[in-house]
C-alpha cells in the first residue's frame, strides 16, 4: 500500500473530473478466509448454545477459551469473529464491482446470489417454527403470517420488538445497505473514492447519535446495530482502494481512523455487548484478513477449502436451523463430540443441497434471464 504509483498525486488532485480505473486485486486467500469465518460462526453458535442455553460443556470450548479468549483476548464465544471476516471480505471484493458495473447490473448480480437461498432458508425456518420443531430467535412463542411475510424481506428486524425467525440474516441487512450506499455513491466512488468510506463513517455516526438522543418513538434501534457494523465493510473497502493504489497511504490512515472512531462510538452506546474486546477482536481479524487475503499457498488450493468457501453462504444460512435439534437428539446417547460431528455432517449435507439445487441454479437462471432482457432492450 505504501508504494504508490508516480502519478498518484495527479490522480488525487484531478479526481473530481477524471474517473479512476478500478484494477483487479488478486484475492487468492478469499476462500481460506471464508473457511475461517465459517468455522468461527459455527463455533460461536455451538459455544453459545452449550454454555449459555443448556449449561453444558465440551473440551473444544475449554481449549478455545484458554488459547483464543483468555490468552489472545478475543470476544467470548468468538462472537463477531466470523461475521467480521465476512464483512471485511464484502468490502474488499465488492467495491471493484460497484465501480465497474452499472447500478442495475450490480444489484441484479448481488441479489441473484443472495435472495433465492435466503428465501429458501427463511421458508424452512418459518415451517419449522409453525410445526413447533424450532423456536424463534427473538423470543416470541411463534410467528404470525404477516411477520413471516416480512421476514422474507428482512423486515422483522425493524419491528418493535424485533421478530427474527432466522437470526443470522440480520447481517444481510448490513450487506444490502452497503450495496445500496455504494451504488448511490457510484459517481464519487469512481472519481474521489476515499470520500465514500469517509462520508459513510459520518452517516453511521449520525445514525447512532440520532437513535441515542431522540425520543424512542422516533428511532429505529436496529439501525444502530447496522451503523455499528458498516465500518467493518468500509475497512475492507479502504483496503481494496489502498491495494489498488486508488488512494495514498495517508488517506488509508485517515479512513481507518474514521471507521475506528465510529466503532468506538458504537461500543460506548453499548451496541456490542463485548465492550473493549470487540475493538481488539476486530483489529486482530482485520490483520488476519490483510495477511491472508492475497496469500496464494498450497492450502488455498485444497479441495475442502474450495468446497467450504463456495458453500459458505449456504452453511451460514442453514446451520442454526439444525444445530439445536440435532445436538439435543444425539448428545444424550453419544456425548457432545459425536453430537457436534453429527451437526456438522447435517449442516454440510443441507448446504450441499442448498448450493447445488437452489443457490447456484437460481443465480444462473436470474442472470441468464436478465441478460436476455438487457439484450432485447438494447435492440
Amino acid at each position: 500500500m505504501e508504494g504508490d504509483r508516480p502519478s498518484q498525486n495527479t490522480v488525487d488532485k484531478s479526481a473530481a473530473t477524471q474517473p479512476v480505473d478500478a484494477p483487479r486485486v488478486q484475492m487468492d486467500g478469499a476462500d481460506l478466509l471464508r473457511v475461517i469465518a465459517v468455522l468461527a460462526v459455527l463455533y460461536s453458535h455451538i459455544s453459545f448454545y452449550l454454555l449459555d442455553d443448556i449449561g453444558g460443556g465440551w473440551w473444544m470450548i475449554d481449549v478455545v477459551n484458554t488459547v483464543l479468549i483468555e490468552d489472545a483476548g478475543l470476544n467470548m464465544h468468538l462472537s463477531f469473529v466470523g461475521v467480521s471476516i465476512f464483512m471485511l471480505l464484502t468490502g474488499l471484493l465488492i467495491t471493484r464491482s460497484a465501480m465497474r458495473q452499472s447500478r442495475r447490473d450490480f444489484m441484479v448480480a448481488r441479489l441473484a446470489r443472495l435472495v433465492p437461498a435466503l428465501w429458501f432458508a427463511v421458508a424452512m425456518a418459518v415451517i419449522l417454527v409453525k410445526l413447533g420443531l424450532n423456536g424463534m430467535f427473538s423470543g416470541q412463542p411463534g410467528i404470525t403470517n404477516g411477520e413471516a411475510f416480512l421476514s422474507f424481506f428482512l423486515g422483522g428486524f425493524f419491528l418493535r420488538p424485533e421478530v427474527a425467525v432466522l437470526g443470522v440474516t440480520w447481517t444481510l441487512v448490513v450487506q444490502i445497505v452497503f450495496y445500496l450506499y455504494c451504488i448511490s455513491m457510484r459517481g464519487t466512488l469512481n472519481t474521489r473514492p476515499i470520500v465514500v468510506p469517509l462520508v459513510g463513517a459520518a452517516l453511521c455516526a449520525l445514525v447512532i447519535v440520532y437513535n441515542l438522543y431522540l425520543p424512542q418513538p422516533y428511532t429505529v434501534p436496529f439501525l444502530t446495530k447496522v451503523a455499528g457494523v458498516l465500518p467493518t465493510l468500509f475497512l475492507g473497502q479502504i483496503a481494496y482502494l489502498g491495494w489498488a493504489r486508488l488512494i495514498t497511504w495517508r488517506w488509508v490512515v485517515v479512513g481507518v481512523i474514521a471507521q475506528i472512531e465510529v466503532i468506538r462510538l458504537a461500543i460506548e452506546v453499548h451496541t456490542f455487548w463485548m465492550g473493549d474486546t470487540y475493538l481488539w477482536t476486530l483489529l486482530v481479524v482485520t490483520g488476519t484478513v490483510l495477511i491472508l487475503a492475497r496469500y496464494n499457498g498450497p492450502i488455498t488450493r485444497w479441495p475442502v477449502i474450495r468446497w467450504i468457501g463456495t458453500r459458505s453462504y449456504a452453511i451460514y444460512l442453514i446451520h442454526t436451523l439444525v444445530l439445536y435439534r440435532i445436538y439435543a437428539t444425539v448428545e444424550p446417547h453419544l456425548g457432545p463430540s459425536a453430537a457436534v460431528l453429527a451437526f456438522l455432517a447435517g449442516t454440510a449435507a443441507l448446504a450441499e443441497i442448498m448450493y447445488r439445487w437452489i443457490e447456484l441454479p437460481a443465480a444462473r437462471h436470474i442472470s441468464t434471464h436478465y441478460a436476455r432482457l438487457s439484450a432485447r432492450s438494447a435492440t
